[in-house]
């Protein structure tokens, strides 16, 4: 199974947001808890956490303005935690 990983809306205000940091590399195993990324918006920087367990690929490219929903990464072999 493949999960996609979305940008989150980090406010009422927010439309979109850019990736300005990974923390995680294509083809690492990812848990729940897991700060994968570090998104700008216009309040500022915030740590983006996975609640998925798998292995992490696709990411999205750094610096680029993406609106909310839209595809950060992927996670193969995904199971929520719980």
């Amino acid at each position: 199974m493949i999960t996609k990983v979305v940008m989150p809306k980090l406010s009422d205000a927010m439309e979109t947001g850019k990736v300005i940091q990974w923390n995680v590399h294509t083809g690492e195993r990812v848990k729940p808890g897991d700060a994968v990324c570090v998104v700008e918006t216009h309040k500022g920087a915030i740590d983006v956490e996975i609640f998925l367990d798998g292995v992490i690929g696709d990411l999205a490219p750094l610096a680029q303005d993406l609106p909310v929903g839209a595809v950060l990464a992927t996670v193969r072999g995904a199971s929520i935690a719980g």
